[in-house]
C-alpha cells in the first residue's frame, strides 16, 4: 500500500512551512526515511519539522554523529544521518532498536545505508531538484502515514 503526495517548494521558507505542517499532526513512534541527494534540503526540512514542534536551537544535520536527539515534552525525535555509515551492521552498535521503541519519532537520512537494519518506514520523504523549485514527494507506506498525510496535506 502506498499512497503519494507531490509539493513543489519554491524556496527556503516553503521548506521549512511543509516541514512545520508534517510535524503538526506527526504521529507517535512514526518512522520515517528521508531521500535526497547532498544539498536537496533534508536537513532544512528537519528545521522545519523541528521548529513546527516548538524548537528554538541551532539545527544541525548529524552526518558526524550519526543522531540527534530532541525532546519536546514527552515526544522525542530522532534525526539520524546515516551518510557516513561504512556498514549497515554498526545500527546495531548504535542501538537503532533502543530508538524505534514506537514512542519516539525517527527522522532517518540515507536509510538505504543501514537495509537491513531499519526498522520500516511509515513515511518516505523524497526530496529533489525541481527547476528553480524543489519537489517533495511524501509516500505513505502505512495506514498510520495515511492518516498523517490526510491531517498535514489532505
Amino acid at each position: 500500500m502506498t499512497t503519494e503526495t507531490r509539493i513543489i517548494l519554491n524556496d527556503e521558507a516553503a521548506t521549512l512551512a511543509a516541514g512545520a505542517a508534517l510535524a503538526k499532526a506527526m504521529p507517535a513512534g512514526a518512522i520515517i526515511y528521508l531521500h535526497g541527494d547532498l544539498g536537496a534540503g533534508k536537513t532544512t526540512l528537519m528545521r522545519g519539522v523541528l521548529r513546527g514542534l516548538g524548537h528554538q536551537g541551532k539545527v544541525k544535520s548529524p552526518t558526524y554523529t550519526l543522531v540527534e536527539p530532541y525532546a519536546f515534552g514527552t515526544q522525542h525525535v530522532y534525526h539520524f544521518d546515516l551518510y557516513r555509515l561504512k556498514s549497515p551492521s554498526e545500527l546495531q552498535a548504535l542501538g537503532m532498536q533502543d530508538y524505534a521503541d514506537g514512542q519516539a519519532v525517527c527522522w532517518i537520512e540515507w536509510p538505504e545505508k543501514g537495509e537491513g537494519y531499519l526498522p520500516a518506514a511509515d513515511l518516505a520523504c523524497f526530496l529533489s531538484d525541481e527547476g528553480e523549485a524543489r519537489l517533495l514527494v511524501l509516500v505513505a507506506k502505512t495506514p498510520k502515514a495515511l492518516t498523517w498525510l490526510g491531517k498535514g496535506f489532505g
